[in-house]
C-alpha cells in the first residue's frame, strides 16, 4: 500500500503512451490528471459527451480503440461491464485490441467487472504476448478529480511494479491483491461491506427519527461508538452532520445507486460460485436492485434512506 502527495507533485515516469479507453464520469478526470503529470496520453471514447470533456480537459483523442492502442505500451481500459472489456479484447466483428497492440503490451483494466471475467481477460492478454493488470477503483467521481481513489491491483509482482508508479499519480492508496483477478475480488468484498452498512445506518436514522432521535445526536453517539462505519461518517444519508455528504445535495451522487446495484450484483455472482452461505449480500442487492429500478439510479446509493422512510408506516 502507499500513500502519496498531490497529483501535481509527483512526475511522471517514462512507460510510454498510454491508450486511454472509457473517459467517462471516471474516465475522463483519471486521464486528466495522468496529463497533468506530464504523460503521453491518447483516449477514446465513442459518446460525443465524453470526447467533448475530454478534449477540454486536454487529451488527445483518436478516431477508433484500434487506433489509440495501435503504439501504446500501456492500455488502460474503464469500461461499464465485463463482456464490454472482454469484447473490446477479443474483438467482435473485426480484429480486437490483443492482436492490435504491440508485443507485451500492458493491458490495465479499472473497469469494475466480474472476478472470473477478469480472470478470463487476463488469461487471453497472457495467451496473446501482453500483460496483464487488473485495478478496479474505489472513490468516486470526487476522487477521480482530486487524483486520491484508491486501486486494488490483481497482478503478478513485477507487472505491479510497472503499473505502480502510473496508479499514484490518479490515486492516493494503491494495494497490491494478489494475482490476476485478486484486485476485483477486493472491490466486490468492499463493496458488498458498503451496501449492507448503508442500508443499516438509514434504517438506523429511520429507526431513530421514530423514537424521537435528533440526526445529530445518534450521529454524535454512533460516530463515536462501535456503530462506527464510512457510510456513516463520510457519506452519512441525511443533511447536518456530515456537511459534505451527498444528503446535503439532494443525494447527488456521489456513488449512484445504478453503480451499487452493479456492484452487488456482482458480489452475487460470487457468493453464488464460490457456495459462500450469505445472507445480508444477497438481500442488499434485492434492495439496491429496487431502489435502482426507480429514481434512485441517478441518486446518490445512501439515498436508500428516503426508500426505507417511505415504506414505514
Amino acid at each position: 500500500m502507499t500513500e502519496n502527495a498531490a497529483t501535481s507533485d509527483i512526475q511522471a515516469p517514462a512507460t510510454g503512451l498510454i491508450a486511454f479507453l472509457g473517459l467517462g464520469h471516471m474516465g475522463g478526470p483519471m486521464a486528466a490528471n495522468l496529463i497533468k503529470a506530464g504523460h503521453d496520453v491518447i483516449g477514446y471514447d465513442p459518446v460525443p459527451a465524453a470526447v467533448e470533456a475530454a478534449l477540454a480537459h486536454g487529451i488527445p483523442m483518436a478516431s477508433t480503440a484500434h487506433d489509440a492502442a495501435a503504439e501504446a505500451a500501456v492500455v488502460l481500459t474503464m469500461l461499464p461491464s465485463g463482456r464490454h472489456v472482454l469484447d473490446a479484447y477479443r474483438g467482435v466483428d473485426g480484429p480486437g485490441l490483443l492482436s492490435i497492440a504491440k508485443p507485451n503490451t500492458l493491458f490495465l483494466d479499472c473497469s469494475t467487472i466480474n472476478v472470473d471475467e477478469a480472470r478470463e481477460a487476463a488469461a487471453l492478454a497472457v495467451e496473446a504476448g501482453h500483460r496483464s493488470v487488473d485495478a478496479p477503483v474505489s472513490g468516486g467521481v470526487v476522487g477521480a478529480e482530486a487524483g486520491t481513489l484508491t486501486f486494488m491491483v490483481g497482478a503478478l509482482p513485477e507487472d505491479f511494479e510497472t503499473v505502480q508508479p502510473i496508479l499514484e499519480l490518479m490515486g492516493k492508496r494503491i494495494v497490491h491483491c494478489g494475482d490476476h483477478g485478486a484486485g476485483q475480488a477486493a472491490k466486490v468484498c468492499n463493496n458488498m461491506i458498503l451496501g449492507v452498512s448503508m442500508i443499516a445506518v438509514a434504517e438506523a436514522f429511520v429507526l431513530g427519527e421514530k423514537l424521537g432521535l435528533t440526526h445529530q445526536a445518534l450521529f454524535d453517539v454512533a460516530s463515536n461508538a462501535s456503530g462506527q462505519c464510512w457510510a456513516l461518517t463520510t457519506n452519512c444519508p441525511v443533511p447536518g452532520p456530515v456537511p459534505t455528504s451527498p444528503a446535503n445535495r439532494d443525494y447527488q451522487p456521489g456513488f449512484a445507486g445504478a453503480l451499487m446495484a452493479k456492484d452487488l450484483r456482482l458480489a452475487l455472482n460470487a457468493l453464488e460460485s464460490t457456495g459462500v452461505a450469505a445472507e445480508m449480500g444477497p438481500l442488499a442487492s434485492r434492495i439496491y436492485d429496487s431502489f435502482a429500478a426507480g429514481d434512485g439510479a441517478g441518486r446518490d446509493f445512501s439515498g436508500i434512506i428516503t426508500e426505507i422512510r417511505d415504506k414505514s408506516v
